[in-house]
């Protein structure tokens, strides 16, 4: 999983005046929870953009006044109007230690069923996982390629790396409903079959004429 570096300021002053005039300068203020005890901080808001601003999950790397930590990102407040960042918590991880992290879904592949009128339901867009940190992903595969009208895709089918998903075998991902434009489910190797065929028919009568 890419790491994001995050560079601040450790912060002796958690008092409200204080925080507003932080974000009046355009930081962000944070707590950095998981360690022996919270570390308080401020970042540029700039500093988050490739964090918060992108469809993959990353680590973060926070760079505080000498010291670094490896962290996930664990929560984020947003101005209800503008959506500047108001604050952000990040908990800490350890090389040697599993922690559990939100990953997104990624659905590839062109269904048979979607394209045979059927309507694809996203029923996760993120998963659980479980891992060391150095075999996080960026984000898990779902292959929606094969589902058929009525098909579901449970978290079973999903390729799983160096990771354990925290979902029941049981858990649907996905599938493919069926629709007011849902048209005859026919497997696209009958297709080519029923053409070959017909080229041929037409072949041999052309040869009687």
């Amino acid at each position: 999983m890419k790491s994001i570096t995050i560079t601040g300021s450790k912060r002796e002053s958690v008092g409200k005046k204080a925080t507003q005039a932080l974000r009046n300068a355009g930081e962000v203020p944070c707590v950095l929870y998981g360690g022996d005890e919270p570390v308080h901080f401020n970042a540029p808001e700039i500093a988050f953009k490739d964090l918060v601003y992108t469809p993959d999950a990353h680590t973060a790397t926070l760079e505080l006044d000498g010291n670094t930590y490896m962290a996930i990102l664990q929560d984020i407040q947003f101005h209800p109007v503008t959506d500047r960042i108001l604050h952000v918590d990040f908990y800490q991880i350890f090389e040697g230690k599993e922690v559990t992290m939100t990953i997104p879904v990624h659905f590839e592949g062109n269904s048979r069923g979607v394209r045979n009128g059927g309507v694809l339901r996203k029923t996760y867009r993120t998963l659980r996982v479980k891992a060391l940190p150095k075999n996080l992903p960026d984000y898990v595969v779902a292959d929606i390629t094969k589902l058929k009208i009525g098909d579901k895709l449970y978290i079973t089918d999903v390729e799983q790396g160096e990771w354990k998903f925290l979902h029941p075998d049981n858990t649907v991902v996905c599938q493919v409903r069926t629709s007011r434009n849902v048209v005859e489910d026919i497997d696209d190797e009958d297709e080519e079959g029923e053409t070959e065929g017909t080229e041929a028919t037409e072949q041999a009568a052309d040869a009687a004429e």
